[in-house]
């Protein structure tokens, strides 16, 4: 047996491969054969993965909806278990699978260390190649900080949370660092040096998630919280949420009823969230008591905002090395002391524009602070004029 494959990539890769073979009408027994020479099991998460990332391919979802008893064949579970809301996998296996492969990686960077060979040509083109993969920690990071961390925090768990995302950020600060260096530098021992120190602080992390985050992680959620972030793991890019309450329960944006009366007109509220997920640029409301209460869901979002970051602390949603300026906006909102307070940045080849507002109603009551954010390269781009002309 070569039992079996336990990289989750290649994993999601073969299990892909063998369901595309079985919707083109391969031969159960062959295919089910190969499954069990490759898989001692799979999870409820793994099938719900695979399953979104053949839509994401072209697969129909009916022709998905079509297969499950082959799917059940090939799997030897029930489907209907496997597509229902029971939890068969704890998302956090996901995550501890992830840092068994950053830590082959760790572990083919410090062999290439004790290579005695440092010239600059060698040094540069391996470390180039290694440093690509290291890069991805930075998704790693960004689930964990957006999908587990409000989890804890809803536990009243804040501190590790906080402090691990500080240890994140200067991850990846010393990412961009040793990137730098491998683009502009000469010096082969500052290249070795900072591209190391990153390997240093990668590894532990690995160390401080597996034997501190996972585990409090384990302990602390319950089966509900373990659906909620299965579903967001397995389909990061749902655009509807309401947050459930007693008012709510049941609701989704298409079934309910009525209109919205606004300052001028009224609006449903399937027209109020398509105009909202509609305009270009990103809002995030945080209301009075400082907690995030709403956030559209456009199409190119420049930050990402899962639903776990409903009804979270404003506070909880920044690193540390950043939180204490948005509160001090936030408070100069508050007291009136501004109106709003304006930020550019360039980040990912965009010049970003972010403006932070105060809501207030008709009496001046402070109703919360509104974030808006826009890529305004096109807008810095334009010249002369472009008018509407009738012909």
């Amino acid at each position: 047996m070569s039992e079996l494959i336990d990289n989750q990539s290649k994993r999601q890769d073969k299990l892909k491969d063998l369901i595309k073979r079985l919707h083109r009408g391969e031969d159960r027994a062959t295919v089910e054969a190969e499954f069990k020479k490759d898989f001692a099991y799979v999870t409820g998460a793994e099938i719900a993965q695979m399953e979104y990332n053949l839509v994401q391919e072209g697969v129909s979802v009916e022709e998905i909806q079509s297969l499950c008893d082959v799917h059940a064949s090939l799997f030897s579970g029930s489907v209907q278990d496997l597509h229902s809301d029971k939890v068969t996998m704890n998302p956090v296996d996901i995550f501890e699978e992830e840092n068994v492969e950053y830590s082959q990686l760790v572990e083919e960077a410090l062999k290439f260390k004790q290579y005695t060979n440092h010239r600059l040509d060698i040094v540069k083109e391996a470390l180039s190649e290694m440093l690509e993969a290291f890069k991805t920690v930075g998704a790693h990071y960004a689930k964990k900080e957006n999908i587990f961390f409000p989890f804890l925090e809803k536990n009243g768990i804040e501190t590790i949370p906080q402090v691990m995302w500080g240890v994140d950020n200067d991850i990846r600060t010393s990412i961009k660092t040793a990137e730098e260096a491998l683009n502009t530098s000469n010096d082969v021992q500052y290249i070795i040096r900072m591209f190391y120190e990153m390997v240093d602080m990668v590894k532990e992390m690995i160390t401080k998630e597996n034997n501190i985050l996972f585990p409090l992680l384990k302990e602390q959620l319950t089966e509900e919280d373990l659906k909620q972030i299965g579903q967001m793991l397995s389909n990061p890019d749902a655009t509807v949420y309401i947050e459930k309450t007693d008012d709510t329960e049941g609701y989704s944006i298409d079934n309910i009823e009525g209109n919205i009366p606004m300052s001028m007109g009224v609006l449903s509220a399937v027209e109020a969230n398509a105009i909202f997920n509609t305009v270009p640029f990103d809002m995030t409301f945080v209301d009075a008591d400082n907690k995030v209460k709403f956030v559209t869901q456009g199409k190119e979002r420049i930050f990402d905002r899962p639903a776990s970051v409903i009804g979270r602390p404003v506070h909880l949603c920044h690193p540390p090395q950043s939180v204490h300026v948005v509160m001090k906006i936030v408070d100069q909102l508050r007291s009136g002391e501004k109106d709003h307070e304006d930020f550019w940045i360039n980040l990912r080849g965009k010049m970003v524009h972010i403006r932070y507002y105060a809501v207030r109603d008709e009496k001046g009551v402070f109703l919360g602070t509104l974030e808006v954010t826009q890529d305004i390269g096109e807008i810095r781009a334009l010249e002369g004029e472009k008018r509407l002309m009738s012909e």
